[in-house]
């Protein structure tokens, strides 16, 4: 009988061959389990500052395609009203206030464990690019992007404008060109670096617009010839945040990895001064929905295959757990509790409607300025001189606060009903609104009066959260 060419190969070289494709198919599933991660932030972005949301003037098609063929959320909120807290809730999936990050400029604590470090387990390299806002850019220091587990970063204290200075790695350099062009170049330097090692990648995209001052290069500014030259600045600054976003999908498909890869879109904050809530009662700083509620879009063709728009409602907490979740990564010794929610079924399609409630609290805490260029501006010369300063421990705990009171406006979300509770500097002269976002997204009629029991319900759900994140001020979720 005649030899096939299966009788013809050693049996040895059929189990090395066997081998080398069970490796393969073993690398891409798990390569398919492990999706890479980017995500994107603006800086003071509005829920009402993008085209697909009516604005008449905003040119953002880039962000208008991705809210076409990707999720779009249509109820999703930053944790805080302000940058720095946000920030926080994405890295740690916590309310802020749990680690005393309450405003601007106040740094995470060193005992929190970030996406970053929890990512890291499962073989991811990281990096950070853009605004920074949660401590040092010192690589010495525990609160800067490498003690909060980035492997690589070119970061700013705070936000910043055209051909900033950054801090590589804790060495201050010079960059040159438009601010959201120059952060997505280098992070895009980062993803190839990763992509030709074979290693999944987180990347965290900060940018620093369009928080003012409003500069923009006068090629954008040209695109809005029919506007006073303060909007010229701030429409340019988000329509070069499109164009960025625009830059970094092109560069995601030439890396051949846009199909696996999740890349998120949101904001920090809501509106400030010259922009716009689409609508929304309140401003940048305010517990209301134009303070809170943002745009948000997750593009992820290997899951997301058709469009979507989606009316659960979203917080920056659940960035943490969702990301924890799709990338199947468990750590030893979790901060707990979280506040976040996984949004993976939301992003598969098996949930419209977010059954745990949401909370929210901006505690009357002073910010701390930060200006950046002075920043880096000194630290390059303190490097330069070999004499850099001991810093400051802020992040230590060294307050006890009351859980019997509770200063400021905090809320509670559940299903469409929003409760206000508000409260002086002490936690005085409380006082409670309740509206139903679902008939009244701009907060203008106060159902408390008419609904007492649900006030009653939703007032001690808020208390009992409130409790919760004291607890955790004051240190009680860490070992030490």
């Amino acid at each position: 009988m005649p030899h096939t060419l299966l009788h013809s190969v050693p049996l040895r070289i059929l189990l090395l061959l066997l081998t080398v494709v069970l490796a393969r198919c073993a690398a891409a599933a798990e390569s398919e389990s492990r999706p890479n991660v980017v995500l994107c932030m603006a800086d003071d972005q509005g829920w009402g500052d993008v085209a697909y949301y009516g604005h008449p003037v905003l040119k953002t098609p880039v962000l208008d395609e991705m809210a076409a063929s990707a999720l779009r959320f249509d109820r999703f909120y930053a944790a805080a009203p302000v940058c720095s807290p946000t920030r926080g809730s994405v890295l740690t999936g916590r309310h802020p206030n749990r680690f005393g990050c309450f405003k601007w400029g106040h740094p995470l604590r060193p005992q929190e464990t970030t996406i970053a470090e929890a990512l890291r387990t499962a073989g991811y390299t990281t990096g950070h690019f853009g605004k920074w806002h949660l401590g040092s850019t010192r690589a010495d220091s525990p609160v800067s992007p490498t003690g909060s587990g980035f492997d690589e970063w070119f970061s700013s204290p705070n936000f910043y404008e055209n051909s900033p200075l950054l801090s590589h790695n804790g060495e201050v350099v010079e960059t040159r060109g438009e601010s959201s062009e120059v952060t997505v170049d280098l992070a895009l330097k980062f993803m190839a670096d990763a992509v030709k090692r074979d290693k999944p990648f987180l990347a965290v995209v900060w940018f620093g617009n369009p928080h003012s001052p409003h500069v923009a290069v006068d090629e954008l500014k040209a695109l809005y010839p029919d506007v006073p030259s303060n909007l010229q600045n701030y429409y340019g600054e988000i329509t070069g945040i499109d164009r960025a976003m625009g830059k970094l999908r092109q560069g995601l498909r030439k890396l051949n990895v846009a199909d696996n890869t999740l890349l998120w879109y949101t904001s920090d904050n809501g509106a400030q001064g010259p922009g716009s809530t689409g609508g929304l009662r309140g401003k940048k700083g305010s517990l209301w929905e134009g303070g809170i509620r943002v745009p948000n879009i997750i593009e992820w063709p290997a899951k997301i295959k058709k469009p979507a728009v989606t009316n659960f409602a979203g917080n920056t907490v659940d960035i943490y757990p969702t990301l924890m979740d799709v990338a199947g990564v468990e750590v030893e010794n979790q901060v707990l509790p979280l506040d976040g929610v996984s949004l993976l079924p939301v992003i598969e399609g098996a949930a419209e409607r977010r059954t745990a409630g949401m909370g929210f609290w901006d505690y009357p805490a002073s910010g701390r300025p930060m200006k950046s260029g002075q920043m880096l501006a000194a630290q390059r010369q303190q490097q330069a001189e070999g004499e850099l300063p001991e810093e400051e421990p802020v992040w230590k705990i060294t307050k006890q606060y009351s859980d019997e009171t509770f200063p400021g406006h905090s809320a509670w979300m559940s299903g469409d009903l929003k409760l206000h509770r508000i409260a002086g500097k002490n936690g005085e002269n409380v006082k409670y609104e309740l509206y139903n976002l679902a008939e009244d997204r701009a907060e203008t009629i106060d159902l408390a009066a008419d609904q007492p029991q649900r006030v009653a319900e939703l007032k001690a759900e808020l208390e009992a959260w409130l409790k919760s994140v004291v607890g955790s001020l004051n240190g009680n979720d860490y070992d030490n």
